[in-house]
């Protein structure tokens, strides 16, 4: 009877777990736009050193489940990714497995009449691995843009 209450219990945990990794899959566009405003103004108060360093800060207040910010410079170059790997290499001829170039894109969007946009993309989701389709809104703040994405 103990192992029947024991399966049930971790049955229970693991049906929580996935509701949860559900709920956070659902992240709405407006929970990006409002992240990257955040970015934005942290940016105008602090300047961008200091904001890069708190945008790659993985327990950082600019990280939140699937959605996180990360930035670049006009030229290519991450500035910010929760990838470490990746800041400070210059990723102008990225290519997501459908051969988009996704930095390009970003770039594009920044230098766009309105200075922002959406710019979807296939990217390996954080919790499970798998590669899903992304949308990102991007904004160009000064000479750099900052990017943060949903899961579709």
């Amino acid at each position: 009877m103990k192992n029947l209450f024991k399966a049930v219990a971790l049955l229970c945990v693991a049906l929580g777990l996935q509701s949860a990794a559900m709920a956070e899959d659902k992240r709405k566009p407006d929970e990006a736009v409002a992240m990257v405003k955040r970015g934005a103004a942290y940016i105008k108060e602090v300047g961008v050193e200091k904001a890069m360093a708190e945008f790659n800060n993985p327990k950082g207040k600019f990280v939140d489940g699937s959605l996180y910010i990360f930035a670049y410079d006009m030229k290519g170059v991450n500035l910010a990714s929760p990838n470490p790997k990746i800041v400070g290499r210059n990723m102008l001829g990225f290519k997501d497995p459908n051969g988009k170039e996704t930095v390009k894109a970003y770039i594009a969007a920044a230098n766009s009449p309105q200075g922002n946009g959406w710019v979807d993309f296939v990217w390996p989701h954080p919790q499970t691995k798998e590669m899903q389709q992304k949308s990102a809104y991007v904004e160009k703040v000064g000479d750099i843009l900052i990017a943060c994405g949903i899961y579709k």
